[in-house]
């Protein structure tokens, strides 16, 4: 797989918004721990190998435990997860998949349940933002970093 064209060489300006509005997702005081787990599984179902290699490192070295990040996937039969993270991770999976959900009320009372108001319409721009990233990344063919032993020929 070959990089299509870096973005941010290309158009610095509008990709310099996306980075303004990463920062602000980053600093809205939503849990930390949430975000990593929102960021690792939107990104799981959009195929983003440069985000999940980003975003699994950024969460171990927050303290995320290797089990509950290889336990991400299958987190509906886990009970790694609490009630708010379930509730989250719904919300994540509904919006990341909002052609097929159409982000059902069942997912969005859950998060009720767990959330205020101001924490739902934080999370739901984590969600949308993880996406547009997933997007950019997978378009243009993001490269994760790779050691040189481990790379494919």
């Amino acid at each position: 797989m070959k990089p299509r064209m870096n973005p941010f060489a290309v158009a610095p300006q509008i990709m310099q918004a996306m980075l303004d509005m990463e920062s602000k997702t980053a600093n809205s005081g939503l849990d930390e721990t949430i975000r990593h787990l929102v960021k690792i599984r939107a990104s799981q179902i959009n195929g983003c190998a440069y985000c999940i290699h980003m975003h699994t490192r950024e969460a171990r070295a927050h303290g995320e435990t290797e089990e509950r990040i290889y336990l991400l996937d299958g987190w509906r039969e886990s009970p790694l997860y609490t009630d708010r993270e379930r509730a989250a991770l719904g919300w994540t999976e509904a919006l990341t998949l909002v052609a097929q959900t159409r982000a059902p009320d069942t997912d969005y009372e859950a998060l009720k349940a767990q959330f205020s108001d101001e924490e739902i319409v934080k999370l739901t721009l984590v969600i949308t933002t993880i996406n547009a990233w997933n997007r950019i990344s997978v378009g243009f063919r993001s490269i994760h970093p790779v050691e040189a032993v481990h790379a494919a020929a």
